[in-house]
């Protein structure tokens, strides 16, 4: 371990459009002010902070974008649109907390990188793509797309058809040794943003960008493996994990053992796929790697948890 208190912490890419209606760039900025705000209290309080985000929502604008006009301008690769929103969030994340840091006297560095992480070419999830991406298409145009471009492509819940992709796990941060640099040095890091930019390796050790999603809290779990943080944080819609969600049986839970976390896992009733299930998994891996700790809570409550307050603790 590093010796010092480390947490990689986790946000959603729906954390920063608290409302569906106001997705604007400057809601966003809103939006990150308010979980920069909890952020820069952990900061405040000594935690060592290192930052990932999610993207989700922000892709999606970017591939509608492009699907909009795609007759008039070429249009934008997945891996792509991944580094425009490492980008975009990382700027508007990074100058909100230096502007929370600052009004409580902290002059502290806070950097983004724009991060690839390695996936397997042949990781089972490429045979079998599952991750809705883009905006809504008629059966038609889906079947053209499919056809002529080689997409995968589903109907998603009778609203229409959809491309899917593959979410492959990660396998190595390229920029693994920069981020160490800089989290030594004392930078708040914001890295690994949406996954980060899937690209696989050739015999030579070339690298190239792949259509796929990384899933960010299995990728945030590897970075806190890397630099040695001793905390996992992820930041989530809910104050805490539930059992048998959604059913009159729901039951909230403040603390989860490793073994009892595995257990409810496994019974497959618990942790929805694409929601919790991946943050379970990902809190598995980070704790078997060594992890001391890990916290699911919302971005408001962030301090009341890491204070054992709420939120729900796992460890080992």
């Amino acid at each position: 371990m590093s010796g010092r208190d480390r947490a990689v912490v986790a946000i959603g890419g729906n954390s920063l459009i608290t409302d569906p209606k106001q997705p604007s760039v400057e809601h966003q900025f809103a939006a990150a002010r308010e979980t920069d705000h909890h952020i820069g209290a952990l900061v405040a309080e000594g935690l060592d902070v290192t930052v990932v985000h999610g993207n989700g929502p922000q892709v999606g604008f970017i591939l509608l974008r492009s699907e909009l006009a795609r007759h008039q301008v070429h249009e934008v690769p997945l891996d792509v649109c991944v580094a425009d929103t490492q980008g975009a969030i990382g700027y508007i994340l990074q100058q909100s907390l230096v502007e929370d840091l600052r009004e409580r006297g902290m002059e502290r560095g806070v950097v983004s990188l724009v991060t690839q992480v390695e996936v397997d070419p042949d990781d089972p999830a490429f045979a079998a793509p599952t991750k809705p991406i883009g905006p809504f298409m008629a059966q038609e145009e889906a079947a053209e797309r499919r056809d002529e471009d080689g997409w995968d492509v589903v109907e998603d819940a009778n609203r229409g058809w959809r491309r899917v992709v593959a979410s492959p796990r990660p396998r190595r941060i390229v920029e693994i040794d920069a981020i160490r640099h800089l989290v030594d040095g004392g930078f708040v890091v914001i890295s690994v943003g949406g996954g980060g930019i899937p690209v696989v390796s050739d015999e030579a050790s070339h690298l190239r960008g792949v259509a796929a999603v990384i899933d960010k809290d299995h990728a945030g779990a590897l970075l806190a493996r890397d630099i040695d943080a001793n905390r996992m944080i992820i930041s989530t819609a809910v104050e805490k994990v539930a059992l048998h969600f959604g059913t009159p049986q729901e039951e909230w839970v403040d603390h989860l053992t490793l073994a009892e976390a595995r257990s409810y896992l496994a019974e497959g009733s618990h942790f929805a796929p694409g929601s919790m299930a991946p943050k379970i998994e990902a809190i598995i891996d980070f704790l078997e790697a060594g992890g001391e700790e890990a916290i699911i809570t919302t971005p408001q409550k962030l301090e009341e948890a890491v204070a054992g307050k709420t939120g729900t603790r796992i460890t080992p």
